[in-house]
């Protein structure tokens, strides 16, 4: 008999096995984050996070995850316990994080969240998921060469999330893949603020026909 699953564990196996790829829309706006979700999620996409340095933050969330409540929806540059609530509360399921918080990824598995924390050593990968991280953002990417990524794939657990972020553009994802990379978080190359709703679907459909080949 074998051991279930943390449900965020598997709500995230979930969403990586439609899409391994996190739309990363700093900078989006309320009012552009129903067409703007709606271009993703017609292109595929099965992750959204929201960085916490946009235009109220927290709106964008509450109406992204009522609007689209089977993609995985939370919030980017979250920095302590106290914003992990306020995204759990604004219906959010996903913290991400630019660096690696024990306190962050405490409170997010106290609510049941997916939480993926930044690292960029095979330090803070170990400790990161010692404290119960469901993946690891490789951030910031471009110091993160395809052959670090193979070097740190080779020590850490196989079922471990390794996701490249910063930088990330179609033609990049095939050597990150090679070496090991599970999926990856798209940024500027996605989507950027007041860019049209159009022209997101149009760059996240390049983005999900470079990784599905």
């Amino acid at each position: 008999m074998t051991t279930p699953a943390h449900p965020a564990a598997e709500t995230l196996a979930q969403a990586m096995a439609q899409l391994p790829l996190i739309a990363i829309l700093r900078g989006l706006t309320p009012a552009e984050a129903p067409a703007i979700g709606q271009a993703l999620v017609d292109s595929g996409f099965a992750i959204i996070e929201v960085p916490l340095n946009s235009p109220e933050p927290l709106h964008s969330i509450r109406s992204l995850s009522a609007l689209y409540p089977h993609t995985l929806i939370g919030a980017g540059t979250v920095l302590n316990a106290q914003q992990v609530k306020d995204v759990h509360a604004a219906g959010g399921r996903l913290v991400v994080a630019p660096n690696f918080s024990p306190a962050v990824v405490a409170q997010a598995l106290a609510l049941g969240m997916v939480v993926l924390p930044g690292v960029a050593t095979p330090s803070e990968a170990f400790a990161a998921l010692d404290a119960g991280a469901h993946g690891l953002k490789l951030f910031p990417a471009e110091m993160i060469s395809p052959s670090t990524v193979k070097a740190l794939r080779a020590v850490l657990p196989a079922h471990a999330a390794l996701m490249p972020v910063g930088g990330i553009t179609p033609d990049g994802m095939a050597a990150y893949r090679s070496a090991g990379a599970s999926g990856f978080g798209l940024g500027s190359a996605l989507y950027a603020p007041g860019r049209p709703a159009a022209q997101v679907q149009a760059k996240a459909t390049e983005f999900v026909r470079a990784w599905r080949g």
